[in-house]
């Protein structure tokens, strides 16, 4: 299927989320940096190309106004309950890892839940660019990966997930999401197939 796969660089945008320094050193730890560096490549070559990059990541304003104080979502909770969950996205930990920009040109999208939609701007941004084809990749696979992609899905865009760009605590969700999951929804690649594709 990959050989066959095509990408059209004007009408793409390659969605970065959740790859925040704090997330990714907690996430990616016995990797060594060889994460950071796939998925590093991924966004070089698709700068050349003129594609859109959007970083999204978790962000919240002093005193967490985003979460209500009566919120029944146990990962919200615990946020809006902690000043150490709080600082975890805030400063060098809060900021999209060195090794990934953000570029001058890229686009950076504060987000307040799991979804990469829920809440931002990041559907208006799409259609302003006439974008259609979504190429994502993140922390976690089981989290911001899974949300979007099926809001995505829904919202009827051509999606693709770089499959080892994307990480997750539980090993085997990571693999049943990127093998079972995900395919039914998306073309599920790897790096060097998404190069390959880019380079044809």
């Amino acid at each position: 299927m990959t050989n066959t796969l095509s990408i059209y660089p004007a009408h793409s945008a390659v969605l970065s989320m959740d790859m925040q320094t704090g997330i990714v050193s907690v996430y990616t730890k016995d990797q060594k940096g060889v994460f950071t560096e796939r998925a590093a490549s991924v966004l070089a070559r698709s700068r050349e190309l003129k594609m859109k990059i959007v970083h999204v990541k978790v962000g919240f304003r002093k005193g967490v106004p985003e979460i209500g104080a009566g919120a029944h979502n146990p990962l919200f909770v615990s946020i809006k309950n902690s000043l150490e969950h709080q600082r975890f996205f805030e400063g060098d930990s809060g900021a999209i890892h060195p090794a990934l920009g953000p570029a001058a040109d890229d686009i950076v999208i504060a987000k307040h839940r799991i979804s990469a939609f829920t809440g931002t701007d990041l559907e208006m941004i799409l259609r302003a660019n006439e974008i259609d084809t979504l190429i994502l990749f993140g922390i976690a696979t089981s989290g911001v990966v899974l949300s979007t992609l099926c809001d995505a899905a829904d919202l009827d865009y051509r999606l693709l997930v770089v499959k080892d760009c994307c990480a997750d605590s539980d090993v085997g969700l990571h693999t049943a999401l990127i093998e079972k999951f995900f395919p039914l929804r998306a073309t599920v690649i790897s790096t060097a197939e998404f190069l390959a594709a880019l380079n044809s």
